[in-house]
């Protein structure tokens, strides 16, 4: 196993940063952001932030009516539809941006479901892997040419510490011969984007195009968890206090906005230049961490860092060849 080289840049920012604190000085004028998922939880701050710093920032969703509400105080954000599980809709989107002959500077891939009940898409491939990773795949390779025409274009696939979940089963991907567990599908899903990062980074580099995995830390505001099990959650370390949930005092809820800082972090400072193809969290680059010492540590999600299958480079090839016959 090969694994990238994830050294920590002491960037002087951490899990307290939020997205505002670290774009400081970053100025977007003249630079074009598409940013999936950016109508609800961190998407809307990632928005907000890029397009404060001056970048033109464009939504797709699903649901267009929805998302325009949900930016209607954000002016100059433009929403087109797209859905990720829709590989013509996928297409059509991608058709219509590149027909404005713009570069793409700075590639979001922000949205993403979490453990679903066991639902396929229309190729057969399980839900979660066809929307968190398939979906991205497509929309990236076929926004390629924007991206490489940006002269210096980032790329940040949001993974997520659930990676420590399930590796990519490259032997039962879509989950046929060996039972369904939610969180498992969903684990494989966020290796794979995290993997991804890995080897669009190696393939991108020589145009410029440079990739980062973002696990943004645990944030409740968002939408992720409405399918989960009660079960579940309070298996994961969530529990209701007073009606709401939180997290039990091992694992730090971030706010929204410090939710947003490591993605925006990777998407905008000038620390990773000339660097890519590494996994993030708390604005900075995490350490390799082994599952034994994860065992040790009380709880598989409660220590920083990242597995080596989450960045093995021999994977992420292989990952790269499945999707795009899977795609």
């Amino acid at each position: 196993m090969t694994t990238t080289a994830q050294q920590p840049l002491t960037s002087g920012f951490g899990a307290d940063s939020t997205a505002a604190e670290v774009i400081k000085g970053v100025d977007l004028t003249g630079t074009t952001a598409i940013v999936t998922g950016g109508a609800s939880g961190i998407g809307v701050e990632t928005v907000r932030t890029l397009r404060d710093a001056g970048a033109l920032v464009i939504v797709p969703a699903r649901n267009t009516e929805g998302a325009r509400n949900a930016l209607r105080e954000l002016d100059g954000v433009r929403v087109e539809p797209l859905d990720l599980g829709d590989s013509a809709s996928i297409d059509a989107f991608a058709e219509r941006f590149l027909a404005e002959d713009r570069p793409l500077h700075l590639l979001i891939n922000n949205a993403g479901i979490m453990a679903t009940p066991l639902e396929r898409d229309a190729r057969g491939n399980e839900l979660q892997f066809a929307v968190n990773h398939l979906g991205h795949f497509r929309l990236t390779t076929r926004l390629w040419p924007a991206l490489a025409a940006a002269g210096g274009a980032r790329v940040v696939a949001l993974t997520s510490r659930g990676h420590r979940y399930s590796p990519v089963v490259f032997e039962d991907l879509n989950f046929e011969h060996r039972p369904y567990e939610p969180f498992l599908g969903y684990g494989q899903s966020k290796t794979a984007n995290s993997l991804f990062a890995v080897e669009l980074d190696r393939r991108g580099r020589a145009e410029g195009v440079r990739a980062f995995a973002v696990h943004p830390g645990a944030i409740l505001e968002t939408g992720l968890t409405r399918y989960v099990d009660p079960a579940a959650l309070a298996a994961a370390g969530v529990v209701e206090v007073d009606g709401k949930r939180v997290l039990n005092t091992a694992r730090r809820v971030k706010t929204v906005e410090q939710g947003a800082a490591t993605t925006v972090w990777c998407a905008t400072s000038p620390a990773l230049d000339g660097l890519g193809g590494v996994y993030c969290e708390d604005c900075d680059i995490s350490p390799v961490v082994d599952a034994e010492t994860l065992a040790e540590s009380g709880g598989l999600l409660v220590l920083p860092g990242v597995l080596p299958y989450a960045v093995d480079q021999d994977a992420a090839a292989r990952l790269w060849e499945v999707s795009e016959q899977l795609m």
